[in-house]
């Protein structure tokens, strides 16, 4: 990916405005082979953080399955989104932290 599209990609992942986040994870599963291994990660990186502080359950969920789809190109590993360890799990509804469990366990 070109380098001005991935950063404004992660702009988008770390925007003020929870529809904004949405749309950016789901744009991030729209383009995963064109990121290079650094980008991948880097993404997965940055939507684990957002998830962590997300209070959309909707917007949580688009992160997760970006999540996922990105550690399906092999660029991204458990230790890229550790900060998911952070999601209070009993705060999201029981299908997100299966989600959560699913993707720390990768």
């Amino acid at each position: 990916m070109k380098i001005r599209n991935f950063i404004d990609m992660a702009r988008k992942i770390l925007d003020r405005e929870s529809a904004v986040r949405e749309r950016a994870a789901d744009e991030v599963t729209d383009h995963l082979s064109t990121y290079s291994p650094a980008q991948a990660s880097s993404l997965a990186t940055l939507l684990a953080a957002a998830a962590v502080l997300e209070k959309e359950n909707s917007t949580l969920e688009a992160e997760l399955h970006a999540i996922l789809e990105l550690m399906s190109t092999g660029h991204v590993g458990v230790n890229h989104v550790a900060e998911l360890r952070e999601i209070q799990l009993e705060e999201i509804p029981a299908d997100l932290r299966e989600y959560v469990n699913d993707l720390l366990e990768n």
